[in-house]
């Protein structure tokens, strides 16, 4: 418990960034119209939805904001006493961190049902609710498509080097790295971080920073989130495909292609919470599902549901063989990527 909370306050804290907003505070109640959420989800990304809930069912959601892996260790450091009904993470292992902590209850089948096994954890703690594919980003002017690499560890050639943007803080690299030790052991971590370190990577605080350098030229290309390029098509009102920068999606089940999901869990005090169950089951229904494809650009994991236009489907993509519920490793991934020295 107490490496987590360091970990948060510490490297986690300092660049997870595109995921945390400054918190707010309230508190659910079984008895009453109303759940406390403690919310890894960007505010800007995720209020609209939670307004929407409300306005649809009358529960008041009341909604502390912060990167996923501070809420995390503060679940963990809290305990009993949380005032948590419900964790909404942007990662599965934030979630999978909680949930060793046995403080999620266990929800219905009805409703982890909806998602394929996956993109939710076996024992039924917590169920994804939309889905990112890990992908470089490059620049269509600066790097041809028969240049692109057929594996994420071929960055580490000198052919690559200061050419790639990395946003070592950021979580959604961090469960990245995770999934190389998982996939290949935590040897080959080592030797992918230690190898893009001596590459002169171009060091950002987050997915959207490394995004913008890519649209400008500053840096041929760089990983990231899929989603990206379709929120800043949008505020720029054009299409994806109408950009300079492109997506290249890492094939044969490489670690680079990653897809993990944001999700969601109901702590155990919350067990008899209807509203907070509501709340689940609402995340799973077809208006949030459209509304993370069409206004977040992520994945849905609803079967039925359209997916987000200009991408590759989710059921086409050729992912890399990971139990996410293996992704919480966080405080010994967070020593490797301090360790390599990508990180001050």
């Amino acid at each position: 418990m107490l490496a987590l909370g360091v970990l948060s306050a510490g490297l986690v804290a300092c660049g997870s960034g595109d995921e945390s907003t400054e918190a707010g505070t309230g508190s659910g109640d079984a008895g009453d119209k109303q759940i406390t959420v403690y919310s890894g989800r960007n505010e800007q990304l995720i209020k609209p939805l939670l307004e929407k809930f409300t306005q649809q069912t009358g529960i008041t959601v009341n909604a502390r904001y912060a990167n996923t892996a501070q809420l995390a260790a503060q679940l963990v450091e809290e305990g009993d006493r949380s005032p948590a009904d419900v964790f909404l993470a942007q990662d599965a292992g934030a979630l999978g961190t909680v949930s060793k902590q046995e403080m999620f209850t266990t929800l219905p089948t009805a409703t982890t049902d909806k998602v394929p096994t996956s993109y939710r954890a076996g024992n039924g703690h917590w169920v994804g609710v939309s889905a990112r594919a890990r992908v470089l980003v490059y620049h269509a002017d600066q790097v041809t498509e028969a240049e692109l690499p057929k594996s994420v560890f071929d960055l580490t050639d000198p052919a690559w080097k200061g050419k790639v943007g990395l946003a070592p803080t950021n979580a959604s690299f961090q469960a990245f790295v995770t999934a190389i030790t998982v996939q290949h052991g935590e040897a080959r971590a080592k030797e992918f971080l230690a190898g893009m370190k001596a590459n002169d990577p171009q060091i950002r605080d987050g997915n959207g920073k490394i995004l913008e350098d890519v649209l400008a030229g500053t840096i041929p290309v760089g990983l990231v989130n899929h989603y990206y390029l379709g929120e800043i098509a949008k505020e720029q009102g054009t299409t994806i495909d109408g950009l300079k920068a492109k997506l290249h999606y890492f094939p044969g089940g490489d670690t680079g292609g990653l897809v993990n999901v944001a999700g969601v869990g109901v702590l155990k005090r919350a067990a008899d919470n209807p509203n907070a169950q509501a709340f689940v089951d609402y995340l799973l229904g077809s208006e949030a599902q459209t509304y993370f494809a069409e206004q977040t650009f992520e994945y849905p994991v609803v079967e039925g549901v359209t997916g987000p236009a200009g991408v590759p489907a989710l059921a086409d993509l050729q992912v890399p063989q990971i139990d996410l519920n293996d992704l919480d490793k966080l405080d010994s991934t967070v020593a490797l990527i301090k360790e390599s020295g990508l990180v001050p």
